[in-house]
């Protein structure tokens, strides 16, 4: 295996299919990002597609675009915000290890990021969508996707929504959705300038000269090696490691064969290649992590682990609750809620509806759930009984949900087992710079090689919120395909 991606000299390439400035593996949010800004630079452009057509992971994706600092759809929903306030949040919520000069950088360039995108022809709604869930059941616009307006994160900067979803009506969760609008328009606008593509073919090596300048890719369409020179750059748009079993090991051990929100193109090709430069690497151990509940169930009642304790806030950021869950509770949950809470979130608008689900257990007393749990002798007895005698008052003094959803728990009382509800993606790829360029371990960068997307490490390490992977992805796509397009 690994000879498929050892790097090959340029000078035992003796005939070239196909010619370009820039060269781009990978037609999703980044490869479709940095297509547009090559071309728009005035470079020749192809796109190198493995599957049959553009799209990637984004097309299937609910399209968030993680932007903020006081962009059109925030001022028109009546919020404000600022890059400072934008800043402060994502260094606090993306985890121990976010690289804070790129979280910089993408804040400052946020709103104009978003004028690129309606540039570009992608939609937004001005509407604000403000209950519980994963994303919108209709068409709005503007969403809370990182646990922005719950604690701790709303005493550490002003809660402001910033999960901006393209307009898409009839969509279809999974299928084709706001991520399907925001791929279309770029890939349009992409072709429009000029760029071409190769579908149905996967590249797999690296060309390289003499003096270590990556010039080009070899790659496999229909059984035939296609060799694709790069005057210019190469840029890698090939998405994450999520589904290489061996790297997922290696690297994400505690997502290892639960793969979430990716695809199973994202087997770490592009990032291989490039180690077989000597590229470095960053944030290989962080990981996204799904929580498979509807949140109008979630915020209805309250979680809780083995030990019958509670553990988070119930109405905060649910890929929040999932790095909880799995990292620091032994991917073991059970949420407790009565017979009206669940008739409340069942009969709730949702755009998953497929992840509101029955109790497993139910009972006519707390004492009878925790025993049919398994749940240690009055543990989960002294849960409730303190969680109702706060929330009778409004207040949650132990995790601070917000007294919204605060309403003591009656009975007959139920549990949905949520033991292993969990899934993920993984956030490290190739270590590169603010231009996109990939960075050699020894500090310099690699000549000719870029990178953007899940390929590449962005700005989450431990921590997310929704709209993060399309957002880097597409904002450092365009840094991508500039700097390529310099050469």
């Amino acid at each position: 295996m690994t000879a498929t991606i050892v790097p090959v000299a340029a000078r035992d390439v003796t005939h070239w299919d196909v010619d370009a400035d820039v060269v781009i593996a990978g037609y999703g949010i980044a490869g479709a990002a940095a297509a547009v800004e090559a071309a728009r630079a005035g470079a020749e452009v192809v796109v190198v597609e493995r599957t049959g057509g553009w799209g990637g992971a984004a097309a299937l994706a609910g399209g968030f675009v993680y932007l903020g600092g006081g962009t059109p759809i925030q001022k028109a929903c009546g919020f404000d915000d600022s890059i400072e306030n934008m800043q402060t949040f994502l260094c606090a919520a993306m985890g121990p290890g976010a690289d804070e000069d790129r979280i910089a950088d993408y804040c400052a360039g946020s709103v104009e990021h978003f004028d690129w995108l309606v540039g570009c022809g992608v939609p937004f709604k001005a509407s604000f969508y403000g209950d519980p869930g994963w994303e919108p059941p209709g068409d709005d616009g503007l969403m809370y996707t990182g646990g922005e307006n719950a604690f701790p994160f709303n005493e550490i900067a002003s809660p402001t929504p910033r999960g901006h979803v393209p307009q898409m009506q009839d969509k279809r969760t999974g299928e084709k959705g706001g991520g399907y609008m925001l791929m279309k328009p770029l890939v349009d606008t992409a072709t429009a300038l000029g760029v071409r593509s190769i579908d149905d073919t996967r590249v797999q090596r690296l060309v390289v000269e003499s003096d270590g300048r990556v010039v080009g890719i070899l790659a496999r369409q229909y059984g035939t090696d296609v060799a694709a020179r790069a005057r210019r750059g190469v840029v890698l748009a090939t998405g994450s490691f999520a589904y290489n079993e061996s790297m997922v090991t290696r690297y994400a051990p505690r997502i290892a064969g639960r793969p979430a929100a990716s695809i199973e193109e994202h087997d770490g090709g592009g990032i291989r290649m490039a180690q077989a430069l000597g590229a470095d690497l960053a944030h290989m151990d962080a990981t996204e992590v799904a929580f498979f509940i509807d949140p109008q169930l979630l915020v209805r009642g309250i979680l809780v682990n083995g030990r019958g304790q509670r553990y988070v806030a119930e109405d905060t950021y649910p890929g929040r609750i999932g790095q909880l869950t799995l990292y620091q509770q032994d991917d073991t949950a059970f949420l407790v809620l009565d017979a009206d809470a669940h008739e409340q979130a069942m009969a709730a608008p949702s755009a998953t509806p497929f992840l509101k689900r029955p109790p497993t257990w139910v009972c006519e007393s707390v004492a009878g759930l925790e025993a049919e749990a398994g749940l240690p002798p009055g543990s989960l007895q002294a849960t409730v009984a303190a969680y109702n005698e706060t929330a009778a008052r409004g207040e949650d003094p132990l995790l601070h949900k917000k007294p919204e959803w605060l309403r003591p728990i009656g009975t007959p009382v139920g549990a949905i087992d949520l033991r292993g509800n969990t899934g993920g993606f993984t956030l490290g790829g190739l270590h590169t710079t603010l231009a996109a360029e990939v960075l050699h371990v020894g500090g310099e960068p690699i000549p000719g090689l870029f990178a953007a997307g899940r390929a590449a490490a962005g700005l989450a390490a431990w921590g997310y919120a929704s709209g993060v992977s399309l957002g880097d992805g597409s904002f450092y796509g365009r840094r991508a395909g500039r700097s390529a397009a310099r050469g």
